[in-house]
């Protein structure tokens, strides 16, 4: 069923055809009448043609077909050469995280966005789960009184995340693509600084202590000081079986336990000395959150609004991320200016 707030219709470029760009694309046909151009090699694919979808393999035809707006799904490491390419066409672009991996080229990437009033949006879903968006809400309304420390973990399995893949060759595991735990479990950085604001300071070790034989870090724990003087520590790692994910949330009043798998929150009431389940979702469907993220970006393009995770926010958790790297690589505390 198409969403009656896109009765218009729409032409969207989707570059890269890896599990990301098939979402992507099957989302959109739910979304509108939205004709949906893909730059791909693999012309002769089912799913393409069921989907009713053009394909090229130039991007120079891609462009040729005038899409109001694409999806940048292809490796990181080109993410900000596509991206300038497309904002000089006067495409707006939803980029996939993070941003790149490095920030080479954003400066001047911002300054075209700028003159040319271009739409930009990072993808980072995390910020459409519920009990995330919930989280926002009761640190904004103060409730919960002062934070004092969070700690956030995503611990995974990599060869799981694509099991018809090989995991070595996936982005995550190739550095020269802008691979590592840091860069590729990017969404609790963001996260994690969209709802406590900036990291001042960080001190960090990542390493490659898995087996699973790729060449980048495979784990990753940092300590992070906010701009309000909350304490987080985050930890990532892909070699973990079975997978954890969660944010705990001390504050003056108690504990907001934000649980990814079960997809439940929950607050600890100091006063009270008792649990109070806030959301509990039975049956989680995770595309729900691709779905309205990508809902969210075309009615900024409809309505000429500004992301709430454009590329001026999604800069600034790019360098935060580069700022734990070099923080293990020097082995110091470092500040983000």
């Amino acid at each position: 069923m198409q969403d009656s707030d896109f009765p218009y219709n729409l032409k969207i470029l989707v570059i890269g055809y890896g599990s990301i760009g098939k979402r992507h694309i099957s989302n959109l046909t739910k979304i509108g009448k939205i004709k949906i151009i893909v730059h791909t090699k693999r012309k002769k694919d089912n799913f393409l043609k069921k989907n009713n979808c053009s394909v090229f393999s130039k991007l120079e035809n891609c462009l040729n077909e005038n899409p109001t707006a694409a999806i940048i799904c292809n490796e990181t490491s080109l993410h900000i050469k596509i991206a300038t390419k497309l904002i000089k066409n006067n495409i707006h672009v939803f980029i996939e995280k993070p941003l790149s991996n490095s920030l080479i080229g954003i400066k001047q990437l911002k300054k075209m966005v700028r003159a040319k009033r271009i739409i930009t949006h990072i993808g980072c879903v995390q910020r459409f789960h519920p009990i995330t968006k919930k989280t926002k809400e009761i640190i904004e309304k103060k409730s919960i009184g002062k934070i004092k420390f969070l700690h956030a973990k995503n611990s995974s399995y990599l060869p799981d995340w694509h099991p018809d893949e090989d995991y070595k060759e996936s982005y995550a595991a190739r550095p020269e693509l802008g691979g590592g735990v840091v860069l590729t479990c990017i969404h609790e950085l963001d996260y994690l600084i969209w709802l406590f604001g900036k990291i001042n300071k960080v001190i960090a070790i990542n390493k490659n202590i898995g087996n699973l034989e790729i060449n980048v870090d495979d784990f990753s724990t940092s300590f992070l000081e906010f701009s309000n003087k909350s304490i987080g520590k985050l930890h990532l790692d892909f070699f973990q079986i079975p997978k954890s994910r969660f944010c705990k949330i001390v504050s003056e009043k108690g504990m907001l336990h934000l649980d990814f798998e079960k997809n439940q929150l929950r607050f600890y009431n100091i006063k009270r000395k008792e649990w109070k389940t806030i959301i509990k979702i039975k049956g989680f469907n995770k595309n729900c959150m691709y779905l309205d993220e990508m809902k969210y970006f075309l009615k900024c393009i409809k309505n000429n609004k500004a992301s709430f995770n454009d590329i001026n926010f999604g800069e600034g958790v790019l360098k935060t991320a580069l700022l734990i790297e070099k923080s293990s690589s020097k082995k110091k505390e470092l500040f983000n200016k």
